[in-house]
């Protein structure tokens, strides 16, 4: 079904902007016009939306001038200044797709008596993919009606919504990066431990993916605490001092990120019902002892 939004435009073309303006073309909302500072990566785009019908803009003024509706896709800490060079008016609405970023930068547009809005999609844009927002959750912001256009587009695309305040935006990209970016480091970090095992990183990977996307299934099917498993669940303190002191020599560095996780995972232990008071702070103790001493380390330094 054609969708009877304005004209649409983006001025950045790399991951984000493929997807969403794939995932838009496709959902019936018409993409007309597209610019890069990479010329090649303009024309890709165009070229993936409507066999190269679609307006490749010699600079982001054209953009402006032919689209009502404009999403700015580029890196972050350009989308400020890409706003402030461009000659908005009233008939603007005009989206920037930044997780860390409210719509605060975007205040030329509403000087200019335009609408601002975000649209951020949560997801990894690694490997991108025409159809990979479906299921997707977009963060919003927005002025009035472009924020009700934001959210219908969402919805279209067959992702969900959440609108999160501009002074909140912060605690959410948090979020984002802890469950996402961080994800990859805990990964890196369990695979390099298989080496004191002689197994190659591939084999170490793939056995860890493995336990990674089951333990992600019980989450979808029981909830956080409902799935968690291991020794602070069972309240097992022998094995976490055996694993505090086989760190101490092998990585200290990741001994100190295993005693911070350890104590985020006792209150979701607790919240499970397996771990009992006396032996939570027990483990507690166990957990927190070292950090104290770094702390108090710090302070003598200082």
């Amino acid at each position: 079904m054609t969708q009877t939004a304005n004209k649409i435009g983006f001025i950045g073309a790399g991951r984000v902007a493929t997807a969403l303006a794939s995932a838009l073309q496709a959902g019936g909302y018409p993409v007309e016009a597209v610019y890069s500072r990479s010329g090649a990566s303009a024309q890709r785009l165009a070229s993936q939306l409507d066999g190269g019908a679609i307006a490749v803009c010699p600079e982001p003024q054209s953009v402006a001038d032919l689209c009502d509706l404009v999403f700015i896709t580029t890196p972050d800490d350009v989308i400020s200044d890409t706003a402030a060079t461009i000659r908005w008016n009233e008939r603007h609405q005009v989206a920037h797709c930044s997780g860390a970023l409210s719509i605060e930068v975007l205040e030329p547009v509403r000087r200019a008596g335009g609408k601002v809005g975000g649209f951020h999609p949560m997801r990894s844009f690694a490997l991108p993919e025409a159809d990979s927002l479906r299921g997707v959750t977009f963060a919003l912001e927005g002025d009035g009606p472009l924020l009700e256009t934001l959210k219908e587009m969402a919805a279209s695309l067959g992702g969900d919504w959440v609108v999160v305040p501009s002074q909140d935006k912060t605690l959410y990209h948090i979020s984002a990066v802890l469950a996402s970016n961080y994800l990859v480091t805990l990964l890196k970090a369990a695979t390099e431990l298989w080496k004191g095992l002689d197994v190659p990183e591939p084999q170490a990977r793939k056995a860890l993916l493995s336990l990674m996307s089951g333990t992600l299934d019980s989450v979808e099917s029981l909830g956080t605490s409902g799935s968690l498993t291991g020794p602070i669940a069972r309240g097992d303190y022998d094995t976490i001092r055996r694993h505090l002191d086989r760190l101490e020599t092998t990585s200290p560095t990741l001994r100190s990120a295993y005693r911070s996780l350890g104590l985020l995972t006792i209150p979701i232990a607790a919240e499970k019902g397996t771990l009992e008071g006396d032996t939570a702070a027990r483990l507690r103790d166990l957990l927190t002892d070292g950090i104290n001493a770094q702390e108090t380390e710090r302070q003598l330094a200082r």
